[in-house]
């Protein structure tokens, strides 16, 4: 397999990110996935291949974990708000400092800066706000709201996963990790 040996660490989340570690799995990747410890227990399709622990990120030896995770991964996806991982203490500057072979993976709706970063939102925010949404229907009518596919399937979870994979390739050459924020905004452009 491709990504045999890479590990992975995958923060749960809505469906881009358990899609792109998904993928990542697919293609022989050890992903853990980190899940809430107040999670109810249900079947997830998109946990194909991984493993779960669940940590409370809210409590220090949970941020303990996971940081420790960290510094024996090559991939960290983390699928929160702007500023989330910082006010937990393991924003990429903390962690590539840690582990400079690491490549950080951001994956929002809205990116990291700009207006709307800290805002939430669903597959259909981000396809209006792209522009996307307008090409959806027929002239004249109002647009068809398309099934989640395009912004949290394509635009999130499968760009991610493209991002990753380039910049483990990119790492080959340099020795060094790297942040990527893959906003499902600008994916749709």
């Amino acid at each position: 397999m491709a990504l045999a040996g890479v590990r992975v660490i995958e923060l749960a989340g809505l469906v881009p990110a358990p899609l792109c570690g998904m993928i990542l799995s697919d293609f022989g990747a050890k992903v853990v996935r980190i899940d809430r410890t107040t999670a109810a227990a249900n079947v997830d399709v998109l946990a194909r291949g991984k493993r779960s622990v669940a940590l409370d990120l809210k409590k220090p030896e949970g941020v303990g974990v996971l940081n420790q995770l960290c510094n024996q991964s090559d991939v960290l996806i983390e699928p929160f708000r702007q500023g989330v991982m910082e006010r937990l203490g393991l924003g990429p500057e903390v962690l590539l400092e840690q582990n400079p072979k690491l490549i950080y993976a951001r994956l929002t709706g809205f990116g990291q800066s700009g207006q709307y970063s800290k805002c939430a939102g669903h597959d259909i925010n981000f396809i209006a706000v792209s522009g996307l949404l307008s090409k959806f229907g027929r002239k004249w009518e109002k647009p068809y709201a398309p099934l989640n596919v395009v912004a949290d399937f394509a635009g999130g979870g499968v760009m991610c996963a493209m991002g990753i994979i380039l910049a483990l390739y990119e790492r080959m050459r340099s020795g060094k990790g790297q942040v990527i924020d893959a906003s499902m905004v600008s994916c749709c452009f």
